[in-house]
């Protein structure tokens, strides 16, 4: 039996996150029924990570398992046609047999945006975080390097899937700003529920005065949750980079579109 691996896009507000949930749409879910029709029997799709309600995917990746004959490089436009608008296969190639798309991915980056101007863009309802007070990037900055390096990330990371441990190493947060738009891009070797979205929070209450960057180490060696900043919307999150290498596939998920 083959095992396929799916490089995908997805615009993620009309579903409730990656996993497949009862009575909600899912982008797992909707996938899973596109890959049904084409390959001719029911499939089972092992996601990168599971994306929340409302996030976006600018890269994603992930595998399933066929007896299908169907050429890899007629994958995408078949499945493209039995998908909606907002969930695009820009790629599909063969894997080995144990190659497992949340298994093998051996760093992430997720992106969070925020429109920032006291003038809210409807263009960007849904896609990023609208906040109107002005936001100092270079403080900003000097937040996020607190997260650089190896740490116990438990204050920022919401009740939800109990995990073995919550240390992760941070290969680098990055602030930029072009115009309105800030963008605070991480990378890790795997992130907790929530975790991107309560840095990029407790980065802004930094901006905010609320506390000074070189605070953030001691929150994060406390482990209390109350002590970051909030859990910022999830529309303004992408995943947007992801790296692979488990000794037989090597590879890199970038955008495409």
């Amino acid at each position: 039996m083959r095992n396929i691996a799916l490089f995908l896009t997805y615009e993620g507000t009309a579903y409730h996150g990656w996993q497949m949930q009862k009575n909600l749409p899912t982008v797992q879910q909707t996938l899973e029924k596109a890959i049904a029709k084409v390959v001719g029997h029911s499939v089972h799709v092992t996601g990168c990570g599971r994306t929340d309600a409302g996030v976006h995917a600018r890269c994603y990746v992930a595998n399933f398992r066929t007896d299908s004959t169907i050429p890899v490089d007629r994958l995408p436009y078949a499945l493209n046609t039995h998908l909606p608008v907002d969930i695009v296969v820009t790629k599909a190639f063969d894997v080995h047999e144990h190659f497992n798309a949340i298994g093998s991915c051996a760093r992430k980056e997720y992106t969070y945006t925020i429109y920032n101007s006291r003038v809210r863009d409807p263009f960007y309802v849904n896609r990023a975080w609208f906040y109107p007070k002005h936001l100092d990037e270079k403080l900003m900055q000097q937040a996020a390097d607190q997260f650089v390096g190896t740490h116990d990330f438990a204050a920022v990371r919401s009740v939800g899937t109990d995990v073995k441990s919550t240390v992760r190493t941070v290969y680098y947060y990055k602030v930029e700003r072009r115009g309105n738009i800030i963008e605070l891009k991480v990378c890790a070797d795997g992130f907790l529920y929530n975790m991107a979205r309560a840095m990029a929070g407790t980065v802004v209450y930094c901006a905010e005065g609320k506390f000074p960057p070189e605070q953030i180490g001691k929150i994060l060696s406390d482990g209390n949750r109350t002590a970051a900043g909030p859990t910022v919307p999830p529309g303004g999150l992408y995943m947007t980079h992801l790296w692979y290498d488990d000794g037989v596939e090597k590879f890199e998920c970038v955008p495409s579109l």
